[in-house]
Formats: C-alpha cells, structure tokens, sequence
C-alpha cells in the first residue's frame, strides 16, 4: 500500500496494518497473557494518558499536540498528557504498559489492536460515548458504515478515526496517448490495458515485495469487488469460494497477457513509485496518498477513477477504518469520554492543515478539507460508501481473527504466486485457506 495517505512520513515499505497483522496483535494477546495485570486505584482528577501514532509528519505531530494541550477538562477530570508512540516496536509498547497498568486511558494503535485487548477484557466499550454523540452530532457526522464496522457482540471496541481505502489511479496523460478512456468495469479495464501495452506500459500498477501490502490488499479488493473475501460469517479464513477463484482468474489473465510488470511480485512501494514517474505504469492500484509518493509532473496526471463494476455487476473495495480506543485502566471512563468529544469537536485542523494524517472518518472534515480536490472527493464520495472490511463478505466489520490475513507471509506468499503467474487460482486461494486456518 502507499503507507503516506493514512501514516505520512514513515517510510512506505513499512505498513502499520502490516506490522499488526504479521503478528502484531497475536503479540499482543500472547503478551498479555504471558503477563500478570497489576490493580487500578485511579481517580478521576488524575492526569489522563493519550497516545497517538506518528499518522503524519512533524507538522502532524506538532498540530495534534497543540490540539490536545487545549483541552481544558471539567472540574474533576485531569488534564490530558501526550505521547507519541512509534511504530517500531508498538505492539510490545502497548502490551507491556497495559497489562502492568501503567497504559494510556485512550490511544490510537494498529488496526485490529481494540480487539485484541477486547479480547482480553482490557477496553472501555464505546457504546456509551456514541449514545452521547448521537445528542450533540457527531455520531451523524460520520461516514456510511464506519461506526459499526467496530462493532463486536459486546459493544463497540473503539470508534473511528482516520481510513484507508484501496482504489484506481490512471495517468490521464498516457491514457490520451494511447487513445485510451477510464475503465468502468473489468473488461474495459482490460482493453485500457492492451492498448497501453502497445506503448510498452503496463496498465496493472501494484507492488508485493518487501513492506509492499498493498499487492495483497488489491488482490481482497478485487474479490470484494466480486462479491467475495476471504472470511465467513463465523469470522474463519473461507477463501476458496467461486466468487474469489473468479477474481484471481482475471488477475492471472491480466498477468499473462503482459499487463502486469513481471517484477511487481518482489516490487517494494519505492519500486512501484519510480516505475511510475518513468511512465512504465499506466494505472496503479493503491490509496489515496498516492501523488504524495510520485513527482509533481506525475502527480498532476493522476486522476481517481470511477469504482470498477465486477463480472457480477457489483463494485466493492478494501478498506481499514483507523481507529482510536479506550481503556478500563483510567482516571473514569467519564474522563476518556469527555477528552474524546473535545477532540473530535477540535481535531478537524489535523486536515486543513494537510498534515498527511489519512481520510477523515467526518463528513464535515472531509468538505471542509477536500473541497476543492477533485480526487479525494471522489475517493470519499464514490469509493468509501463500498467499501468493505478485511472481514468480507461475511462481517463487514473488523476483529481479532483479520490478523492473520494482513501484512503476513501467508498473504504475502499468495500475493506473489498470482503475480507471478506461477499458480491457478484454485491452488493459491487453496494454499492460502490451508495457512490462514493453521495461523
């Protein structure tokens, strides 16, 4: 994936859901247990602990700082202490602190964090604070389907913060070379493609090597837009389905006709990036922080397309609602809540400011931050409202067991069968089912 839309300035080889789901938050849950839970005895007027991960550059750390020392907390709340955790290392970070105790009240993490300290009964349910929201609006101020997709049968795990969705960028500029228009569906798709190989380009830009997710995630969006993914409704890995065998069939077709540069299986995201600044990738699967990654010659070329409608008339994408949670180990539960609300009433400059954080997860920060950026608008407009968790199509909700599936060899390993060539369909969705059920 390009990391920068939604992590800023880390290096793109690194992805946060990567990280987590390369073990992450199975890391997690074994630490804890491996740990014995020390005791609360907070009170409220005790200074509350917020830590945030580095979502952009410094200008984000700065910004979001000075946010929250703004924050002043009503008579018996303590005022709020900021910490900025780093990405290398952070499942260890998180679970040391929070099994002895001595964790934040509220945090942002990796993607499927909430859930594995749900999992160990070690969150503060969101459901009272959205029931607050609802009052004062900022529950209806949030995207389509955001909110429940961190849901669990208990109650809310953590609420939304910032997205990453994967979608279609072309080069207009070499699409007008070759006399090509913006596909619509899979066998226009397929049509820019040739012609764009007449020209020795390649119209299926991705990448699967060294930090390179974003190879993976592409491959999920495609069965999503197919209708399929790889979990069942019991949240089990249940990939062989003739709805994915369809869709890594199309991608097989694509790599055997020459569209997709033989080298992208072992591509790192810098290699996808320079690919495109030398106008050898036509159009590129990705997300929305993808001009931030190229030249500014390119970049001015990039334009969103219009979500692909799949063989069974569907469209349908991948995406990762970020997200920020809280903790049974604080001042009061009442304290995290009110520190929240000020934050999200306050937090919009995070993206006026373009301080590289991802998509807003509010409808009025996104009008306010996009509206004169055709791209993101469209990414918010037209690409949000499909998309779908790693958790499709059974749940369209994220949990615990989706850590097994992001950023990890076994998906990894299947990303680079397919775009390589070197496999069917069947075989790859079955090897992968196969690790996925031993993880």
């Amino acid at each position: 994936m390009n990391q920068q839309s939604s992590f800023g300035p880390v290096p793109a080889s690194i992805s946060r859901r990567a990280v987590l789901g390369a073990g992450g938050a199975a890391s997690l849950a074994l630490l804890l247990a491996a740990c014995s839970p020390g005791g609360g005895g907070s009170t409220a007027s005790q200074p509350l602990k917020f830590w945030n991960m580095p979502w952009g550059p410094t200008s984000f750390l700065n910004e979001d700082k000075r946010i929250v020392a703004g924050y002043k907390p009503a008579s018996g709340f303590g005022v709020a202490q900021y910490r900025q955790v780093q990405w290398a290392n952070f499942t260890q970070t998180f679970a040391t602190a929070v099994a002895s105790n001595t964790g934040p009240a509220v945090s942002s993490g990796g993607g499927t964090q909430a859930f594995s300290f749900e999992s160990e009964g070690k969150i503060a349910y969101a459901d009272d604070l959205l029931a607050a929201w609802k009052k004062n609006g900022i529950y209806d101020d949030f995207l389509p389907g955001l909110v429940d997709s961190l849901k669990t049968k208990n109650g809310y795990a953590a609420v939304p913060y910032n997205l990453d969705v994967r979608l279609l960028w072309y080069n207009k500029a070499l699409l007008e070379s070759v006399g090509a228009t913006p596909p619509t569906d899979w066998t226009s798709f397929e049509a820019v493609c040739k012609a764009l190989k007449a020209k020795g380009i390649y119209g299926y830009g991705t990448y699967s090597g060294a930090g390179g997710a974003t190879g993976q995630h592409t491959l999920v969006s495609h069965m999503i837009n197919n209708g399929g993914g790889l979990f069942d409704a019991d949240q089990n890995p249940n990939c062989v389905t003739p709805e994915n065998i369809e869709a890594m069939d199309w991608v097989l077709g694509l790599v055997k006709n020459g569209y997709v540069d033989p080298r992208a299986a072992s591509y790192t995201p810098a290699n996808a990036y320079t690919q495109m600044n030398d106008k050898k990738f036509g159009m590129i699967w990705d997300s929305s922080g993808t001009p931030s990654q190229v030249d500014a010659a390119t970049a001015s070329d990039l334009v969103v397309a219009d979500p692909l409608v799949g063989p069974s008339g569907k469209k349908g994408t991948l995406f990762f609602p970020n997200n920020i949670m809280m903790y049974k180990n604080a001042p009061s539960q009442a304290a995290s809540e009110a520190f929240l609300t000020y934050y999200y009433q306050n937090m919009k400059s995070l993206w006026t400011k373009k301080t590289g954080i991802g998509l807003p997860p509010l409808k009025s920060i996104a009008s306010a931050a996009f509206a004169d950026d055709p791209n993101t608008t469209k990414i918010i407009d037209s690409w949000q409202p499909i998309g779908k968790t790693f958790g499709a199509p059974g749940q369209d909700t994220v949990f615990l067991n989706l850590a097994k599936a992001d950023g990890t060899q076994p998906m990894f390993n299947f990303a680079q069968s397919i775009l390589s060539g070197s496999t069917t369909a069947k075989d790859a969705l079955a090897a992968l089912q196969k690790a996925l059920t031993s993880a």
